[in-house]
């Protein structure tokens, strides 16, 4: 049995993880709300993007640009979008693993951009060729962020490096629930809707796709960096009160096992008195 010196230099590290996760879990906390509050706000923009792209397939029918042209697919190209640092619960691990299940399927040549450390990290030497990066880009990612991001893939569909983009990404839906998804970015496909009304373009819908499919793109990368943000504070602040609750708990069978150390020890002291005033008879 340890030494109750021991168990009390235990308790009092033990401690002193509690007192870092649980600050950890509150930082996380407030993080989420704000980034909850970012992605409710892009949701609707992204929205009606989509609509505008309805409203144009449905009135110029033969309306075409580079990024709604579809071509034969030879080379995959796959926007993985995991966090810079750890300790968010299975975050990252689930964003990895649905990564290699599409590509282990992948009919076609794959080929990988990293947004995010761990995802950076974790294919630097595999199998998959990486072909840019994009790392420390903070809790509160910018539009900016996004649309260079978005230049890069637009230019490497552009020049056929891609056939087909996706983005790899957490969809937020709770702070305990957040959903490994894929979403198809390139060649942008035309949704499928009923507007009901006729409109009318000015200037061309050449001109107005010209500007809203890169517009478009950009978005879209912006609202999963923005998803994932949220979804890894309310991982990591789920992980955090994990810990805390574990370290609670470890500290209540270290301190039991203490007591029981001192009783002992107690006990045994007692013992030897008494059997010590006994042979003194």
């Amino acid at each position: 049995m340890a030494s109750i010196r021991d168990i009390r230099r235990r308790i009092r590290s033990v401690r002193n993880m509690e007192q870092i996760t649980k600050a950890m879990k509150m930082v996380a906390a407030a993080r989420l709300r704000k980034c909850q509050e970012r992605v409710t706000a892009a949701r609707p923009y992204t929205r009606q993007m989509q609509e505008i792209l309805v409203r144009l397939a449905q009135n110029q029918a033969e309306v075409t640009h580079p990024l709604l042209e579809k071509r034969p697919v030879h080379t995959v190209g796959y926007v993985l979008i995991t966090s810079d640092r750890g300790l968010c619960g299975g975050y990252n691990a689930n964003l990895i693993r649905l990564t290699n299940d599409l590509i282990a399927k992948e009919e076609h040549e794959a080929k990988l951009i990293a947004i995010g450390r761990k995802g950076r990290d974790f294919y630097r030497h595999g199998k998959v060729e990486m072909l840019s990066e994009l790392i420390g880009f903070g809790d509160f990612p910018s539009y900016s962020v996004a649309k260079e991001i978005a230049e890069q893939v637009i230019r490497f569909y552009s020049e056929g490096t891609f056939d087909e983009v996706y983005l790899i990404y957490n969809e937020f839906i709770s702070a305990i629930n957040q959903q490994p998804k894929q979403i198809k970015l390139l060649p942008v496909e035309q949704p499928e809707g009923e507007t009901g009304k006729e409109y009318i373009f000015e200037p061309s819908p050449e001109e107005i796709l010209n500007t809203l499919l890169p517009k478009y793109v950009e978005t879209q990368i912006y609202r999963t960096l923005l998803e994932g943000k949220a979804s890894e504070m309310g991982a990591k602040m789920t992980a955090m009160g994990a810990a805390t609750d574990n370290a609670k708990d470890m500290i209540d069978r270290l301190t039991l096992q203490m007591n029981r150390a001192r009783q002992a020890a107690i006990t045994k002291e007692i013992s030897e008195i008494v059997g010590g005033a006994a042979a003194l008879e």
